[in-house]
């Protein structure tokens, strides 16, 4: 069971992400200070710690450069209700791994929390990882898409954009969700850009929306 450490300051928020986490397998441990934050991140060994931007005690920016100063590569997400360029380029630089602005729904942190695992530590589950849908067939390890057992031709970016909308199934995911989980936060590219390369899915998979489907004015899901 992977071990997490919640460091948040608003107690309603921490036991509601805590209890959604452990509906989910994960352990969670739950603190609302900044300075007990950073002792238990720093004396523990955790498989990741999500650390609130705005804490009493010590800030999340300097608990998350006093960890990666001590050589502690435990991934970090932050959480904040801070939500301009600044604030997140001030969370990644001081090494945070990914940064999610609050309000966010859960299956959108638990997409990241999978998607920071995959990245950090990839298992061979995952290489032998096989997702059905329809009549589509996804080999991850091997990067192969197949519908009805005829191979399909995908790149990178197409494939990636795929799987997240796959691992996703019947959860509505938005354009600026989308973008983070398959571009990155450094990315400059635009939200339009995924309805692009979903067009271009689409082309390759053929049946028009019958994989994909949009939810006007939010974005996409894979509902069969």
């Amino acid at each position: 069971m992977r071990k997490l450490l919640l460091i948040e300051d608003e107690p309603n928020f921490a036991r509601f992400v805590e209890l959604e986490l452990e509906h989910e397998g994960f352990e969670v441990t739950a603190v609302h200070n900044g300075r007990e934050g950073f002792l238990l991140a720093s004396g523990q060994e955790w498989d990741l710690i999500l650390l609130d931007l705005m804490l009493p005690g010590l800030s999340g920016i300097e608990i998350c450069r006093r960890l990666r100063s001590q050589r502690n590569k435990t991934p970090i997400i932050m959480l904040t209700a801070r939500n301009s360029v600044m604030d997140r380029v001030s969370g990644l630089d001081s090494g945070a791994d990914d940064y999610l602005p609050k309000p966010f729904e859960i299956e959108e942190l638990l997409a990241r929390i999978r998607a920071l695992f995959r990245r950090v530590d990839p298992s061979e589950d995952e290489e032998n990882e096989k997702i059905e849908f329809l009549d589509l067939q996804v080999y991850v390890g091997s990067r192969t898409v197949k519908r009805d057992g005829e191979e399909l031709s995908f790149t990178k970016r197409e494939f990636d954009l795929l799987v997240v909308l796959l691992r996703n199934a019947n959860n509505v995911l938005s354009r600026d969700q989308l973008l983070d989980l398959v571009w990155g936060f450094e990315s400059e590219a635009e939200t339009n850009v995924v309805d692009v390369y979903v067009r271009y899915i689409r082309q390759k998979l053929g049946g028009g929306d019958k994989y994909i489907q949009t939810v006007r004015g939010v974005g996409y899901v894979m509902k069969g």
